[in-house]
């Protein structure tokens, strides 16, 4: 399972329209409006670095409204599920 979280600046008044498209996007299964730098965070998970390259440079780079964006791969997931496993053994 490929993890990445991408991070897109957007036109203005089209940040939810965006949102609502990406939403319903095979392979991309949480959308964010956030503040700060960047109007929109997804999170994506895919089987291969290969869908992940597809969803990038053809589904998302379709939306003329996503003016920019930055990939980032995510090597590890330290949910607040697994610390509490550990923690429950005694780590």
């Amino acid at each position: 399972m490929v993890t990445s979280i991408i991070l897109m600046n957007v036109e203005r008044s089209k940040i939810n329209e965006v949102a609502e498209l990406l939403e319903g996007t095979p392979g991309i299964s949480e959308v964010y409006s956030v503040s700060g730098n960047y109007d929109l965070v997804a999170i994506v998970r895919v089987a291969t670095n290969e869908e992940l390259a597809n969803l990038v440079t053809k589904k998302m780079h379709a939306i003329k409204e996503i003016l920019k964006t930055e990939t980032m791969l995510a090597f590890k997931a330290y949910s607040r599920h697994d610390l509490e496993a550990m923690f429950s053994v005694g780590m």
